[in-house]
């Protein structure tokens, strides 16, 4: 199966990406990840995935696709960034990719056979099939456990300035490994987050 271009960054140093508009199964939420809510989003996502992903490759074999990873969004209202030590102020939007050809009727059969299968969550009811479309932006694969993410985003900004940009969107985040299966210093995750030309390069520009 072809590599996704877009599920490649590097470890070494930040690059500039241009991210399509791409269809996601997505759920909002707000708190601490270590949360219930967190958690209950999650299982809704993956449970919804799954489900569709099955369900079309026992009626139409050659649509089978590989589940893609969970990514997230995440930012902090009232503040400019994100900020890493207020757990108590984080927003974040959960995600799955889905292929063109996934519909929200398919959604909607899928999340009622979860239903079945494991009872309605208050999440389940929040999943919905939307189009991202991200534009131009920086990103950096970060390897190592979560709370050490902060040296490879100040990398990251310190890119971002050089270029004569600034960031214009919410923190991404692609989840490679599976926390619970990888060691915390090998788990991979990329971070992207969006930017545009600097305030004041377009001044001088002007």
């Amino acid at each position: 199966m072809k590599a996704d271009p877009l599920l490649k960054a590097s470890a070494k140093d930040p690059e500039l990406v241009s991210v399509p508009g791409l269809r996601f199964f997505m759920i909002d939420g707000s708190g601490d990840p270590n949360g219930p809510e967190f958690q209950d989003a999650v299982g809704a996502l993956y449970g919804a995935a799954y489900t569709v992903k099955f369900a079309l490759r026992k009626t139409n074999p050659q649509r089978d696709y590989r589940v893609k990873p969970l990514e997230g969004l995440w930012w902090c209202e009232g503040i400019e960034g994100f900020d890493l030590e207020r757990r108590d102020t984080w927003r974040w939007t959960l995600m799955i990719r889905q292929p063109d050809f996934v519909t929200r009727g398919m959604l909607k059969s899928a999340i009622e056979q979860v239903a079945e299968r494991r009872g309605r969550t208050p999440a389940l009811a929040r999943v919905r099939l939307a189009t991202y479309k991200e534009g131009r932006a920086v990103q950096m694969l970060h390897v190592g456990p979560y709370s050490a993410e902060a040296r490879t985003l100040e990398r990251m900004r310190a890119f971002v300035t050089a270029s004569g940009l600034e960031y214009a969107g919410k923190h991404h985040e692609i989840y490679l490994s599976d926390p619970r299966r990888t060691a915390p210093e090998k788990i991979r995750t990329i971070l992207r987050q969006p930017v545009k030309k600097a305030r004041k390069a377009r001044s001088a520009a002007a």
